[in-house]
């Protein structure tokens, strides 16, 4: 069926009504979002953003991730992770580690993550960051938190050190802003991951990478998130190598959001709904059924209340 076909009779009063949309990662925690969190977060509600979970990626951010928990209970639950970046300062100074623990254990951490391996760019020593994955993956499954992961250029490394792991010592795992191939992608599926899709599925220039997947219709709905990955990865639905067929398929009301309050210098958590209807139309779905399984997903991985 024509992706067209999907687009038709998008009611703007009907499209996100009752739909719950769940952002599977946001850095509000970014200096970014100091003067106007709260307006942020009204506006992510009234787009169809129901649950936003915020991460944490050194000891600094996940206090500060925790703590908006607390500010907006039931709305925003916080991840705990040791960024490949900063790997080395926990090395450097060991009681990092320790404090980090205990922030991972409260209840309203969900995840442990962002963690992994960054080869794409210069950010710290390789052993170092291998060091502080394995910590974290052991960390996950003593608690039985989802492990978020983040992988760049390091695909090899990740699978054999979670290798070096028993299946049944594994918590379920994410990776995080997917950016690979379709062939590193279908290791990851192949092996039980879940892969979260953020905005750049607009700049997207590979012809074997992410739009191929949705294409293809390669992701399983039940092992799909979505990320606003705010205030970065914001999707440009005005990119010239999106199709006019995928365009059209964009309503009025996630326009707006997107339009009005997200730019390439602040992306925001109200950018999502037009990322579902994006991923619904390359997929050849109804967006409300992409909102309502990747929902599902969140749900049922991070243990959210409704």
């Amino acid at each position: 069926m024509a992706a067209e076909n999907h687009c038709e009779n998008n009611n703007l009063s009907e499209l996100y009504e009752n739909l719950i949309v769940i952002d599977c990662g946001a850095n509000l925690t970014n200096k970014k979002f100091f003067k106007d969190l709260d307006q942020v977060i009204h506006r992510a509600q009234d787009s169809g953003v129901r649950k936003i979970l915020v991460h944490g990626s050194n000891i600094k951010n996940c206090k500060e991730a925790l703590r908006l928990t607390r500010i907006y209970p039931g709305i925003i639950y916080s991840s705990a992770g040791i960024h490949p970046m900063d790997s080395k300062n926990v090395i450097d100074e060991p009681s990092c580690w320790h404090e980090f623990e205990e922030i991972s254990k409260q209840s309203e951490v969900v995840a442990i993550g962002p963690c992994g391996l960054d080869y794409h760019k210069d950010v710290s020593e390789c052993e170092i960051q291998k060091e502080i994955f394995k910590r974290q993956i052991k960390l996950a499954y003593d608690i039985q938190k989802p492990l978020l992961i983040h992988e760049r250029s390091a695909q090899n490394d990740v699978m054999e050190i979670l290798s070096s792991f028993p299946e049944s010592e594994l918590p379920p795992r994410i990776v995080r802003s997917f950016m690979g191939t379709t062939d590193e992608a279908l290791i990851y599926l192949r092996a039980g991951f879940y892969l979260s899709l953020t905005g750049f599925l607009c700049k997207d220039k590979s012809e074997n990478s992410v739009r191929k997947l949705l294409e293809d219709n390669l992701i399983p709905l039940d092992h799909l998130l979505v990320e606003s990955d705010a205030p970065f990865m914001y999707p440009n639905t005005r990119a010239s190598k999106l199709s006019t067929e995928v365009k059209s398929c964009l309503t009025e009301r996630s326009l707006m959001f997107l339009h009005r309050y997200c730019t390439f210098q602040r992306n925001e958590p109200c950018c999502l709904p037009a990322l579902v209807e994006l991923i619904a139309a390359f997929m050849q779905k109804k967006p409300e059924d992409i909102a309502l399984s990747t929902a599902f997903n969140a749900l049922k991985l991070f243990g959210l209340s409704q």
